[in-house]
């Protein structure tokens, strides 16, 4: 039995860097400071085996010598947030807010936009561009002829939007798809680049890749139609939170659409959106 441990207790893994109390407040506050993003303690594992591969890649020998490369290389806080920040995603996850997008929000979109004629959809947190892409999808798939459709695809993570933005993925993030959406939208790879697909030119026009954080600026303009916001605001304080969705309102005023991730909701957080369906919102203005 290891020193100082109780019976059925393990010790913990050796770690290959220090990592100190001091080191994890010094990341936790670049992170707030930076992004808005908390990182409480249960995220302290999280931060280590995230950072471990980029003193690696820099050669470093401890967190404090990375901290202080933060403090004296500015560039390197954007491979701080690109290393924190998570990039789960997948086509039509959660899919029944595709299917709400379908066969409400964008009915009453084309009802309030006939004389526009243009839908306007931002996917805020968007990661490897899955979801941009699938918003994509199921629009374009019912969009009347002449309509005008654009997605703003915004995230922190540049190597994130990269892959967004070549819209290039592994056949297998594709399988469960059905046949006829797989033809009509996606380009199987050859030779090189066989094992892969690639998204067609309509959904990548109609998908606009930029980077933003959420707590900057926002070079946008309204009006907005829908918003997607999932699995993003939990990383976000409660008052970093209100203001984020205060914005998204003004954005889409009333009658625009909000969709949140599955463990997030605008309880105490805002009394402009209405709860319509499961983290699905309609924004009262």
């Amino acid at each position: 039995m290891a020193e100082g441990l109780r019976a059925g207790e393990t010790a913990a893994p050796p770690r290959q860097f220090r990592f100190t109390e001091r080191d994890f407040r010094c990341i936790q506050r670049l992170v707030r400071e930076l992004a808005g993003i908390e990182l409480g303690e249960a995220k302290r594992e999280l931060v280590y085996s995230r950072l471990t591969r980029r003193l690696r890649a820099l050669g470093l020998d401890s967190f404090r010598a990375y901290c202080e490369r933060l403090r004296s290389v500015p560039q390197e806080t954007a491979e701080l947030l690109n290393a924190i920040t998570t990039n789960l995603t997948a086509f039509f996850r959660e899919p029944h807010h595709f299917e709400h997008l379908a066969r409400e929000a964008l009915p009453a979109v084309l009802e309030r936009r006939r004389d526009t004629r243009r839908v306007r959809i931002w996917s805020a947190g968007c990661s490897t561009g899955q979801e941009p892409y699938s918003i994509a999808m199921t629009v374009l798939e019912r969009l009347p002829a002449g309509w005008d459709l654009r997605i703003l695809a915004t995230d922190i993570d540049e190597n994130a939007l990269a892959r967004a933005r070549e819209g290039v993925y592994e056949a297998e993030a594709v399988r469960a798809l059905p046949r006829a959406r797989l033809a009509r939208w996606f380009l199987r790879g050859r030779g090189a680049n066989e094992g892969r697909v690639r998204v067609r030119r309509e959904l990548r026009e109609a998908v606009c890749v930029r980077r933003l954080n959420l707590v900057g600026d926002w070079p946008l303009r309204g009006p907005l139609d829908v918003v997607f916001c999932r699995n993003t605001l939990i990383y976000f304080g409660k008052d970093t939170q209100r203001r984020i969705v205060e914005r998204f309102a003004d954005l889409l005023g009333a009658g625009g659409w909000l969709y949140l991730g599955h463990s997030e909701s605008l309880f105490k957080v805002t009394d402009r959106f209405e709860l319509v369906g499961q983290t699905i919102y309609r924004c009262r203005g």
